[in-house]
């Protein structure tokens, strides 16, 4: 593998206005053909894929994978090595999720013009740290933004471990993956434009 191919793929409109457990099977089905693209794209056949028992992705064949979903996107991404993906829509938050989110001194670290696009840039690489450790949101506080260098970049620290993120904006959504040492290539099937957008 020498690019990370991290795939976001817009739900049908159709599929939005189901609701209940039908949608949450549906999402999460449509977040493994996200997944299977982005085997595809680096010539990985993809096997069965497990959960453990704390839903942690079991990695196969030393490649490790995560998903994300949300009711107008989903995203995938395998890797050789550990790995998670987050996607969120952008929208009006409380200032107790700021609380909860991250500490002050880790606030203090940007000079964002959004406080909406900041909150979701911590928040969306820290579920994709949490996740490439299989740790649940309970370590929201531990997992700490480190370094912002730049407004698509973020080093975050999870118990003594450095971790590099990736963030990339569309359509008033973000998502988050961890980079691990690859370059990324951003592959967003949006619902407005029916074409790729890296």
């Amino acid at each position: 593998m020498n690019i990370l191919y991290p795939v976001v793929l817009a739900v049908p409109a159709h599929v939005r206005n189901i609701t209940g457990r039908e949608k949450v099977v549906f999402l999460s089905r449509f977040a493994r053909e996200a997944l299977k693209y982005s085997a595809d794209l680096q010539n990985i056949d993809l096997p069965v894929l497990e959960k453990d028992t704390n839903g942690t992705p079991v990695p196969v064949n030393d490649i490790f994978w995560s998903i994300s979903h949300k009711p107008e996107y989903v995203a995938g991404v395998v890797a050789p090595s550990k790995t998670g993906i987050d996607i969120e829509k952008i929208r009006p938050v409380s200032g107790g999720l700021f609380q909860k989110t991250a500490q002050p001194h880790e606030w203090s670290l940007s000079f964002s013009h959004s406080d909406e696009n900041l909150f979701f840039r911590y928040w969306t690489a820290k579920e994709a740290v949490l996740k490439a450790v299989g740790t649940g949101i309970a370590d929201l506080l531990k997992c700490q933004v480190y370094q912002i260098p730049d407004d698509n970049h973020m080093v975050l620290e999870y118990k003594g471990q450095q971790w590099w993120v990736e963030h990339v904006f569309w359509e008033n959504h973000i998502a988050a993956v961890v980079q691990n040492d690859l370059p990324i290539q951003w592959i967003i099937r949006s619902s407005n434009y029916g074409h790729d957008i890296r």
